[in-house]
C-alpha cells in the first residue's frame, strides 16, 4: 500500500478487541469496513462483570468501534441485526447497591480502592464471594458494587431456557466462573458468577437474547454505559476524569446504550453519526430481560454477533430509530392485514375521502434522566424525524402505537404507525418496506 493511503475497506469483519469501557472517537478505530459490510463480533458480557473490575472505566467492556466507509457527521448508519448466539453457559446477577468511599462520584465509571486510595486499581482474585476481588496494591478487598438480592443461573445446551442454582451448585459454578463465562480471550473482566448469589433458586427462566450496547461512537470521550441520557446524566458535574457539562452530553452521546430488548435478531436499528466513520460497537448482551430492567440489571452474557451495515445519508435526528421485528411492535403499532385496509377505505369513500394513508411502523428512541423527560426527548424526536409537530406525535401513538419502557430510569421508544411517505422524505422508508413487507 503506498505510503499515505487510507487502507482499503474491507468487505466483513471480525471484531474481538474491547475498550475499557470508554468510547473515545480520537482512539484509532477497527476497519474499515465497507457500506453494505458484515462484522462478527465476539462480545464480552457488560453490567456485573466490569461493574466488580476497577481497572475498567465505563461499566461495560464493548467492542472496539468500527469506521464504516462514507459515513459522515449528520448521516445515519442502518444496522441489520443477523444473528446473535449466547456462548456462556452460566451468569450470575442482582440487585445492587454501592459501599460508600469505593468510588469518586460514580462507582461505574470511578471506582477506588478505600485502603490505599487507588483510582481504577488493578486487582485479581481470591476465592468466591462478595470480597473475592483484592486490590494488587495493598491486597485488600475492593467491592464497588455488592449484591443486595441475587441469583446465579444456568443455561440448557440449547441456551433456550435456564434454572437458578441453590447455594452449594452456584458456589460450585462460581469456582469454576471463568469456564462458565466464556469470557473472550481479550476480555479483562472479572466473571460476576465468582460471588456466587443464590437468593432464589429453581426460577425457571426463558431466553431471548438481545444487545443492550449497539450503535456509534458519541463525538467526545465517554463512559461506555454512560453514552444515554440517564446513565449519561451521572457524568455532568462529576468529581472525576470523565466529567463533562449537560450541553456536552447532548451534543455528544449517540444513545448506543438503550438497554431495549427489541434490540435482537432480525430487527434494523438506525444509529446517529457524530464522528467521521460512524464507529459501529456493541456489548452488553442479555439472555434476556423485562422492560424497564427494573432490578438495574438482568442476566448478562458473553455471545456471538452478526451485523451489517449501511450508511443512510442525511439523517434527520441525533437519536436512533429502531424498526422491531412485528411481535416486538405494540398491537396498535402492527401492520393492518389487506382486509382491515379494505374495511378502512370502504369507510373512508364514504365519508369523501379518497382513501387512507399509507403507513409503516416506527420506533423512536429517547433517553433522559428520568421517564418523563425520556418520553418528552422521544416526541420531539419522533415529529423532528417526521416533520409533524409534537401534539400530533402524541395522538398517533395513542391512536396507532404505545409508549414502552427500554430502560429505568430513562429510555423510551415511541412507536407507531408512520406515514409512509414521511419516512420516505426522512430516507429510511425503505428500511419499513423491508421490514414489514410492505
Amino acid at each position: 500500500m503506498p505510503d499515505g493511503q487510507p487502507p482499503a475497506a474491507r468487505r466483513s469483519l471480525v471484531v474481538d478487541s474491547y475498550t475499557n469501557s470508554v468510547l473515545d472517537p480520537f482512539e484509532p478505530m477497527l476497519g474499515p469496513i465497507e457500506d453494505g459490510g458484515t462484522i462478527i463480533a465476539n462480545t464480552a458480557p457488560g453490567c456485573w462483570g466490569p461493574m466488580i473490575t476497577p481497572r475498567l472505566r465505563g461499566g461495560h467492556e464493548v467492542t472496539r468501534p468500527v469506521h464504516v466507509t462514507g459515513a459522515e457527521p449528520g448521516d445515519g448508519i442502518a444496522i441489520r441485526i443477523r444473528d446473535i448466539t449466547v456462548t456462556s453457559g452460566a451468569t450470575a446477577s442482582g440487585h445492587d447497591s454501592s459501599p460508600s468511599g469505593y468510588c469518586l462520584g460514580d462507582p461505574y465509571v470511578a471506582a477506588r480502592c478505600p485502603t490505599c486510595d487507588t483510582v481504577w486499581p488493578e486487582t485479581h482474585l481470591e476465592g468466591i464471594g462478595q470480597k473475592a476481588v483484592i486490590c494488587d496494591s495493598c491486597e485488600n478487598p475492593v467491592t464497588p458494587f455488592e449484591i443486595v438480592h441475587g441469583y446465579t443461573v444456568m443455561f440448557d445446551e440449547t441456551r433456550s431456557v435456564g434454572v437458578t442454582l441453590p447455594a452449594k451448585a452456584a458456589e460450585d459454578v462460581g469456582r469454576n466462573a471463568h469456564h462458565y463465562a466464556a469470557l473472550p480471550d481479550g476480555s479483562v473482566q472479572h466473571p460476576i458468577l465468582v460471588f456466587a448469589p443464590s437468593d432464589m433458586p429453581g426460577v425457571m427462566v426463558r431466553m431471548r437474547p438481545f444487545l443492550g450496547q449497539l450503535g456509534t461512537c458519541p463525538s467526545m470521550a465517554m463512559p461506555d454505559s454512560h453514552n444515554a441520557g440517564d446513565f449519561g446524566a451521572a457524568l455532568i458535574g462529576a468529581p472525576h476524569d470523565y466529567a463533562i457539562t449537560a450541553e456536552q452530553l447532548a451534543a455528544h452521546k449517540t444513545d448506543g446504550h438503550m438497554d431495549i430488548d427489541a434490540v435482537r435478531p432480525g430487527a434494523i436499528v438506525i444509529a446517529p453519526v457524530k464522528v467521521p466513520g460512524g464507529g459501529v460497537y456493541l456489548g452488553d448482551m442479555h439472555a434476556a430481560q423485562g422492560d424497564g430492567e427494573i432490578a438495574g440489571h438482568t442476566m448478562d452474557v458473553a455471545g456471538s454477533v452478526t451485523l451489517q451495515v449501511e450508511v443512510v445519508k442525511g439523517y434527520p435526528i441525533d437519536g436512533p430509530v429502531i424498526f422491531p421485528l412485528v411481535e416486538d411492535l405494540p398491537p396498535l403499532a402492527r401492520p393492518f392485514s389487506a382486509a382491515e385496509r379494505a374495511r378502512a377505505e370502504r369507510l373512508a369513500l364514504a365519508h369523501g375521502l379518497a382513501g387512507v394513508e399509507e403507513l409503516a411502523p416506527v420506533s423512536v428512541v429517547g433517553t433522559a434522566p428520568d421517564l418523563n423527560a425520556a418520553i418528552e426527548n422521544g416526541l420531539e424526536r419522533a415529529a423532528r424525524l417526521l416533520g409533524l409537530s409534537v401534539p400530533e406525535i402524541r395522538n398517533r401513538a395513542t391512536v396507532n402505537g404505545a409508549i414502552e419502557i427500554g430502560r429505568a430510569p430513562g429510555v423510551i421508544q415511541v412507536t407507531f404507525l408512520a406515514p409512509l411517505d414521511r419516512l420516505d422524505a426522512a430516507r429510511i422508508g425503505k428500511f419499513a418496506r423491508e421490514q414489514y413487507d410492505l
